[in-house]
């Protein structure tokens, strides 16, 4: 299959989604959110608190190079990224399932908006004060006895959804 190099995928048009990490703690977790936001063509990744950064041998080993080729930015806090990327025109929108969410499903992005996707610590989830703040809250329905899926799995849904329906949907 032919791939875009490093530079080419840089140059490529990306969907207007940055992923913003809320204090995510594993490594491997990292490594593998920049992998995600490589393959659906994220703008870029917000690393906050004590979520780690590149360059790092733990991430490298599950971004497999997504590290370079994803914009990325370190935040001190959620609360900077936030307020930085709102006043940038983007809508904060956090998958989390709080009262009030919209299932995933039913949320239909607009091509012409700018999305911060904020996905939250493996234990506590996003923190309370972002989700407060935040435009729409987005949940992915499930149906069995647990009620939340792995970090990384969870961006992934999300990101699928929002590279469905953008306009750059197969095109990197």
């Amino acid at each position: 299959m032919a791939r875009p190099t490093v530079n080419q995928y840089r140059r490529a048009t990306k969907m207007p989604v940055v992923v913003v990490l809320d204090n995510v703690r594993s490594l491997n977790n990292i490594g593998s959110l920049f992998r995600t936001a490589d393959c659906f063509a994220a703008s870029g990744i917000a690393l906050c608190g004590i979520s780690a950064t590149p360059p790092s041998p733990e991430i490298h080993k599950t971004a497999l190079g997504a590290e370079d080729s994803v914009e990325w930015h370190y935040y001190p806090s959620t609360a900077e990224a936030v307020a930085d990327l709102r006043t940038k025109g983007f809508k904060i929108v956090c998958l989390e399932q709080v009262k009030g969410s919209v299932a995933l499903q039913d949320f239909t992005p607009d091509p012409s908006q700018a999305y911060a996707l904020v996905v939250g610590n493996e234990v506590d989830g996003v923190d309370p004060a972002i989700v407060d703040s935040a435009d729409t809250w987005l949940e992915i329905p499930q149906s069995g006895t647990k009620h939340s899926l792995n970090v990384t799995i969870s961006a992934a849904v999300a990101l699928w959804h929002f590279y469905s329906h953008s306009e750059v949907l197969g095109t990197v």
